[in-house]
């Protein structure tokens, strides 16, 4: 499982604290992404009205299968979760409970915030690293394009770390587990352009990063809104915030 980026759990206490974790109130849809073989799932399954399990790996059909023949409610898809058509899932998810693929965690949170509209609340194992930089302030060396465009809509709080022992295989790396909860819509397109765009060269002025980023933005027009901001005109990207980084996006179009 190592090759495609899973761990599976392996401590019945730490499932169990999961779920708890996620509080569930028994009506949500839940999205479960790295069903591996089916411990964390058979644990949500009656706790939601619906549970959507996504798996790569083919050879797990047995074990998740068994788990969709205990509960109704839950269905199975196998494939990739970054291609699967997540906004044609029906019923449509409420919630993310999953102990996710190191591999595509921070695409995955992104992509499910943008296409999964109806999603109030994340909880999810990740590696420590990508927790970190998740939960970043600016100004500091963890925060990044991913810190601004989860925080500009989604609150996040770190619940707990995790030892490596509670997995099988044993990763290298410690694990947290995260809460993610909307307060508001994902970032729209020129913002998350403009972003990734200013974050491209972390040591070099964000007015430059962006102009010979190709966005047909020049560097005097980027300098200027900045300083309209009240920003110095040089700021680099890791000392704006999420909200500012929405006032430049405004500032430009």
């Amino acid at each position: 499982m190592v090759r495609l980026g899973q761990h599976f759990l392996a401590d019945a206490n730490l499932l169990a604290a999961i779920v708890r974790d996620a509080e569930l109130e028994g009506d949500e849809v839940v999205l479960e992404v790295g069903g591996g073989e089916g411990a964390l799932s058979r644990a949500l399954a009656p706790r939601a009205r619906a549970l959507h399990v996504i798996e790569l790996d083919g050879r797990l059909r047995e074990p998740l299968g068994a788990v969709a023949a205990e509960h109704p409610n839950v269905s199975i898809h196998f494939g990739d979760a970054m291609r699967l058509d997540l906004g044609g899932l029906d019923p449509a998810p409420t919630a993310v409970v999953s102990n996710l693929p190191y591999s595509i965690a921070t695409p995955l949170i992104l992509r499910t915030i943008a296409e999964l509209p109806a999603l109030e609340r994340w909880t999810l194992m990740v590696q420590r690293e990508i927790a970190d930089r998740l939960r970043a302030s600016s100004g500091t060396r963890a925060y990044g394009a991913p810190s601004v465009l989860v925080q500009l809509a989604c609150a996040i709080t770190l619940l707990r770390m995790v030892d490596p022992a509670v997995f099988t295989p044993r990763p290298l790396v410690g694990s947290a587990l995260v809460r993610l909860e909307r307060h508001g819509p994902a970032a729209a397109e020129p913002l998350v352009r403009l972003v990734r765009a200013a974050f491209s060269h972390r040591r070099k002025a964000l007015a430059r990063s962006v102009e010979t980023a190709g966005l047909g933005v020049r560097r005097e027009d980027v300098a200027a809104a900045l300083v309209a901001l009240g920003l110095p005109a040089d700021a680099r990207a890791e000392t704006l915030s999420p909200e500012q980084f929405a006032d430049l996006a405004e500032a430009l179009c």
